[in-house]
């Protein structure tokens, strides 16, 4: 039985997607507090679990600044007890991390072993979510992704469509690179690594759809594809201020699950072509 944590989050269920139901146990914040210790251990005790996929982060970039001590329960306490249940019952963990604990600076696609320099509480909590699965969990992967969008929850393409739909025209951050993963393709990335992941070894891997783009032209391709005349205008980060600073430049370099697990990436704009699809 694979134990999936937020599972009512956009990764969570897209992982119910592709997932046999008897293979699962489901839970979110309502099922299972992830920040208590005792309560992931008695859980996991009760439950033939074969591998843990912990979908569960906080995620609210901005609002995790008023709120460091939710944020790090969340982020890092959570990881922490996953990977020490996860040792105890001698199970792999796959943990989901995020691009955002690289600072933006670097021009060229970030490897795993760039340095690691959070902006905000959001990355740096979720760098130290990385470090307790690697300290304490026995197998593990560590999955680092961006830009997650899906049919499911609130995320930047459904919310591009909405206000293309809504307003006259839209200015969008141009100033911002990355690689925009659609989460039913990391989805199927984990469920296909998981049978692969090698006994007693604890790895970081990067994982997002192959391409690069701003903000701003993902905004500009979904409402093209989509047929939203709404017109979109590129602005700078300065004039669109936020409470947490983002990463300017966080392309990730996938060599590494690839050259190790044989992962086959699609483009990202295959992944918008097939949410638009979804949702259509």
């Amino acid at each position: 039985m694979f134990l999936i944590t937020g599972a009512n989050g956009q990764l969570g269920r897209c992982l119910q997607d592709i997932l046999p139901a008897s293979k699962c146990v489901l839970t979110d914040v309502g099922e299972l507090d992830i920040t208590n210790e005792k309560d992931v251990l008695s859980f996991g005790q009760k439950h033939a679990l074969t591998a843990i996929i912990n979908c569960a982060a906080y995620t609210n970039v901005d609002k995790a600044e008023s709120e460091p001590e939710l944020a790090r329960k969340i982020n890092a306490d959570g990881p922490a007890n996953l990977a020490k249940l996860a040792a105890e019952l001698n199970i792999p963990l796959v943990h989901i991390s995020t691009d955002y604990v690289f600072d933006g600076s670097s021009n060229t696609p970030l490897g795993e072993n760039a340095p690691v320099r959070p902006l905000g509480v959001y990355g740096q909590t979720k760098y130290e979510g990385e470090q307790a699965v690697l300290k304490y969990a026995k197998t593990a992967a560590v999955l680092r992704t961006a830009w997650l969008y899906s049919p499911y929850g609130k995320n930047f393409v459904k919310t591009m469509l909405r206000l293309g739909r809504e307003k006259e025209q839209l200015g969008v951050v141009c100033d911002q690179v990355g690689s925009p993963t659609y989460a039913p393709h990391l989805a199927s990335t984990i469920v296909q690594i998981l049978p692969k992941i090698a006994p007693n070894t604890r790895e970081i891997y990067h994982f997002t759809d192959e391409g690069i783009c701003s903000w701003y032209d993902l905004a500009w391709y979904t409402l093209h594809r989509a047929a939203v005349p709404c017109p979109v205008t590129p602005i700078f980060t300065s004039q669109y201020p936020t409470p947490a600073k983002r990463p300017a430049f966080s392309v990730l370099d996938k060599s590494k699950i690839k050259n190790q697990f044989g992962v086959s990436i699609p483009h990202w704009t295959q992944g918008v072509e097939e949410c638009l699809t979804k949702l259509s």
